[in-house]
């Protein structure tokens, strides 16, 4: 009788298991969230190797503490664990205060973060918008001609950037017989892709009645839109613009990448692959008013407008998340929580999260392969989670 390998005794599994059809679900993303390009196609963002660096074990001493999160106490490592936490990054005034991983994770791995590519994304949108060669006000149009006669005819950049594209279209994530999963094979991240570009996927889309811009609802192909929309200002590709505006400005340590389709589009709604560091240091250069490395990435003027003040609460109030922040908005692709912390965040399914507290001046990044897409009220416990672990560092 043969012996299991290292890489079933490590993950539960066989490699083989692990299939296009699957890699999603319980417990095959355990591995495929870490090795996205091995199941679609994927281009490189390159960093600017910097000096090895360590990890800070058992975030600084404090997986013993206690949280009450669902109504009964557990520790810190409890809740990770209930949460199937990868990989957990905390910083607080600049600085690494601590870091977890799973078992199945190693301290330098990447990691999908799904739709915090979306906030990411938006990132090189202001940072273009710094440069004057991308309008946030002007029409789709403007950019791309061809959306003429289908959902994005008549809506604007802004409509785009703040999820508030009047959208004939529901993420329906389990659904296998959805328009999201026609969607999901023209991004090559189910089987039966290849027909159908993400571009010519988008340009069939319709509106609904109601004008553009008063209700949040949150439609990832928009976030696609976006990255098209930036190629066609910048005359990149989006993989180098990411490199080029961002990754290195930012001081990367370790190279990223993101998913594209059969013509080489990249996935911006979802994506991205980064190192849990890495994204912590996005979350830091937020809080930082855009500066990173001592230089200004992106202007302090479009951080401080989609983390504070701007984004429609009337918008917001009439969407369908309102119940993770009651008093919440959101802009360029951020949560503003409304919280007395003024607390935000980037969020993608199966538990990615990049959480920013200026007011404690904490960063903290968690990257997950929780089994269901969207848990609700997990989402909750999540929140008051970091709440309580800001407290605590």
């Amino acid at each position: 009788m043969t012996g299991k390998t290292a890489f079933e005794t490590r993950y539960g599994f066989r490699r083989n298991e692990v299939l296009l059809a699957n890699w999603r679900e319980s417990p095959f993303n355990r591995w495929s969230f870490q090795n996205l390009g091995e199941l679609v196609p994927t281009a490189r963002v390159t960093a600017t190797p910097g000096a090895a660096e360590e990890p800070v074990r058992d975030l600084g001493g404090l997986l013993g503490e206690e949280v009450s999160v669902a109504g009964a106490p557990e520790t810190v490592a409890e809740f990770l664990l209930r949460s199937s936490t990868d990989a957990l990054t905390v910083m607080k005034g600049g600085k690494i205060i601590g870091d977890w991983f799973a078992p199945h994770m190693d301290f330098g791995a990447r990691h999908i973060i799904f739709s915090i590519s979306k906030s990411v994304t938006a990132i090189i949108a202001g940072i273009l918008e710094g440069e004057g060669v991308f309008d946030p006000e002007a029409p789709v149009t403007q950019y791309i001609p061809e959306v003429v006669g289908t959902a994005y005819g008549e809506a604007s950049v802004r409509h785009v950037l703040d999820m508030s594209v009047s959208l004939d279209f529901e993420e329906a994530y389990l659904d296998p017989e959805s328009a999201f999963a026609r969607y999901r094979r023209a991004t090559l991240w189910n089987p039966g892709g290849g027909t159908e570009s993400l571009r010519e996927f988008i340009l069939t889309l319709q509106r609904l009645a109601e004008p553009h811009g008063q209700t949040f609802r949150y439609r990832s192909p928009n976030s696609d839109l976006l990255g098209l929309l930036l190629e066609r200002a910048s005359g990149q590709r989006f993989a180098d613009l990411m490199r080029d505006r961002l990754w290195l400005p930012l001081g990367a340590v370790s190279e990223a990448s993101i998913g594209v389709d059969m013509e080489g589009t990249a996935r911006t709604a979802g994506g991205i692959s980064v190192t849990p560091r890495d994204l912590a240091r996005i979350g830091e250069m937020m809080r930082q008013g855009g500066m990173a490395n001592g230089r200004q990435v992106v202007p302090e003027a479009w951080v401080r407008d989609t983390v504070a003040t701007g984004g429609s609460s009337e918008a917001w109030q009439r969407g369908a998340m309102l119940p993770l922040f009651p008093q919440g908005r959101y802009r360029n692709k951020w949560y503003q929580s409304g919280k007395p912390s003024s607390a935000y965040c980037g969020i993608g399914i199966h538990g990615q999260w990049l959480y920013v507290d200026p007011k404690a001046e904490v960063v903290i990044a968690k990257m997950s392969s929780q089994p269901e897409p969207v848990d609700d009220s997990l989402d909750l416990e999540i929140v008051a989670f970091f709440e309580a672990l800001t407290r605590l560092v």
